[in-house]
């Protein structure tokens, strides 16, 4: 399912914008990463999307059709709107409050079925907080309440998942089960966003980026693109390397700050401070090797490998039955940044390990 902003303008006060015009859309199957700077207006950005708040001008569409006319029901049976957690009064316990997400499923007077009862126990074993089923939600720390809040939309099966900086208040382990979650969900088709104050995540997990600015500046497009080391001094105003951490089985990119950039140097770039797409386009050789831990990602490997064809000098390939391994090496001439958008888009899939050797010099 796709949605997509089109013209998207907004604001509180009419001599402060918020957003001017801004264009994107993201499909099934892909993952939207938000990011900017306190005050950019990120949760602003996910109510203008959703409706709860409405466009000075422009729209949000779900397929083709403007969610401002369509009914409620029929919205949230196909979107869910997970915001931060604030803390709740509320007197439901977790497991009652998962089993409110299957709300958009019911009859106004229908009491929740087997199915329903069945789906809040999955999401509630896809997240690992089945040990916090009876526990009240008022009773919750804020990590346990965001993961509640999260099994809650998980449960309404939807096509679209709008998560409002979904790390926040977890501890490293259930940012990760979270992730993994979302990462998941887009391999099965569904289309998410989110809001991050972490642009490794968005490196690590998402297919496009969008980085608001404060003043209405904005950059969107492949995250291997949008996210670099130039774009993150604009939007933040803090200097970092974007760095590679070896695995054993990967290439992880991590995002390190170093320092703050004096505020006198952002006024003194003057229109040079407006975020950008990166614009390299030198060419480059490289070589991607790439192991599935399964066949089943083959097909999914080979139609990746499609679409950048006219990059690819050479291809060799095998299955290593003995070990249930897929196995693919391939050279590439083409442009730098393209070799690296075919390397994270590699990246993204599940079960699928790869390293890429760029060539020395200039070519």
């Amino acid at each position: 399912m796709r949605l997509s902003v089109e013209h998207g303008s907004f604001f509180y006060e009419k001599d402060r914008m918020i957003f001017e015009d801004i264009n994107f859309s993201v499909d099934s199957g892909e993952i939207l990463a938000i990011l900017g700077p306190n005050g950019a207006g990120k949760t602003t950005m996910l109510r203008c999307i959703t409706g709860m708040l409405k466009w000075k001008k422009g729209k949000s569409m779900l397929d083709g059709e403007n969610i401002a006319d369509m009914p409620s029901k029929k919205q949230w049976s196909r979107m869910a709107y997970v915001p931060q957690a604030k803390g709740v009064t509320s007197a439901y316990t977790a497991f009652e409050m998962v089993l409110l997400g299957r709300s958009s499923h019911l009859n106004p007077f229908s009491a929740p079925g087997r199915k329903d009862i069945r789906k809040a126990e999955e999401v509630m074993e896809l997240l690992g907080i089945t040990y916090l089923a009876e526990k009240k939600c008022s009773k919750m720390s804020g990590g346990e309440l965001q993961m509640v809040l999260i099994a809650k939309a998980l449960a309404a099966e939807p096509k679209v998942l709008i998560l409002d900086e979904p790390e926040s208040n977890l501890d490293f382990k259930n940012q990760l089960v979270v992730l993994d979650a979302m990462s998941g969900l887009a391999q099965k088709g569904m289309t998410c966003i989110f809001n991050t104050h972490y642009p490794a995540h968005a490196l690590q997990r998402a297919h496009k980026a969008l980085i608001l600015s404060k003043g209405g500046d904005y950059v969107f497009g492949d995250t291997a693109s949008v996210v670099n080391e130039e774009n993150i001094q604009k939007a933040f105003g803090v200097q970092a390397v974007i760095g590679e951490i070896e695995t054993k089985e990967n290439i992880v990119k991590d995002v390190i700050p170093l320092s703050i950039t004096p505020a006198e140097r952002i006024i003194a770039d003057g229109n040079d401070h407006k975020i950008q797409k990166n614009s390299e386009n030198e060419r480059a050789i490289a070589a991607i090797t790439i192991i599935a831990q399964n066949n089943d990602m083959a097909d999914r490997i080979n139609s990746l490998l499609h679409a950048y064809s006219e990059m690819m000098i050479g291809r060799m390939g095998m299955p290593y039955k003995e070990c249930g391994l897929y196995i693919i090496n391939i050279t590439l001439d083409g442009q730098e940044e393209r070799i690296a958008k075919l390397s994270h888009d590699l990246s993204l899939l599940p079960g699928v390990s790869i390293k890429t050797t760029f060539a020395k010099g200039e070519f």
